[in-house]
Parts: structure tokens; sequence; C-alpha cells
């Protein structure tokens, strides 16, 4: 897995965020959101990197539903972004893009681990 679109999506997301979040003016209260979003962000590769070194299909699988999970939060906290108004609906839209193809690529990994398992 180590040069799946996945790993290399998730990786490219964070640090497109990583590198909007340079640009957020954190003086007005807002280093909150810049914060969760970076560590939800960069939770979603993080997940993934674990799951090659699970203990056992059951923890492989429960990796992927936790990064599913970092990448559902991730989407919210681009929309808090969007809603105090640091960054553009221009950009919103297209990290919230890349959040939806990675969701769907850890749902598909999620279900074939599952039936494999069986």
């Amino acid at each position: 897995m180590k040069d799946s679109e996945l790993r290399i999506r998730s990786k490219s997301l964070a640090l497109k965020i990583i590198s909007i979040c340079d640009t957020v003016d954190t003086r007005k209260g807002r280093s909150v959101l810049v914060n969760q979003i970076i560590r939800s962000a960069t939770s979603i590769g993080a997940n993934l990197n674990e799951a090659n070194y699970a203990s056992s299909k059951a923890d492989f699988i429960n990796k992927f539903h936790i990064a599913l999970k970092e990448c559902a939060e991730t989407e919210y906290w681009i929309e808090m972004l969007l809603g105090s108004n640091c960054i553009s609906e221009v950009v919103a839209k297209e990290l919230l893009q890349e959040c939806g193809v990675i969701r769907k690529f850890l749902v598909k990994s999620i279900n074939t681990a599952k039936q494999n398992s069986n």
C-alpha cells in the first residue's frame, strides 16, 4: 500500500491543508479551527500508515474506520473555515471534493477488507 492512490491523496490533502492554514489569520481566535483541521487531515494518512502494521485483520479494518472518521471531521472543519471566512468557496469546494474521493476509497477498502476476512 506504500504508493497507493489513497495514501498519495491523503498525504496531498494534508499538505494542502497545512499550506492553506499558513495563510489564515489566527489572531482572530481562529487558531482552534486551524489546529483542529490540521490534526484531523494529517490523521487520515497517519491511520493508513498504522494499518500497515496492524496486529490483526480487525485492527487493520479499525484503522481504516478511524481514517474514515477523521476524513468526515476534516470536512466539518473545512465548513467551519468557510463559514468563518478563513477560506474561499472555491478552496472549500476543492478540499471537500478531495475529501469525498478519499472517503469513497476508504469505504471501498473497508468493504473489501471485510469481505476478504470472511
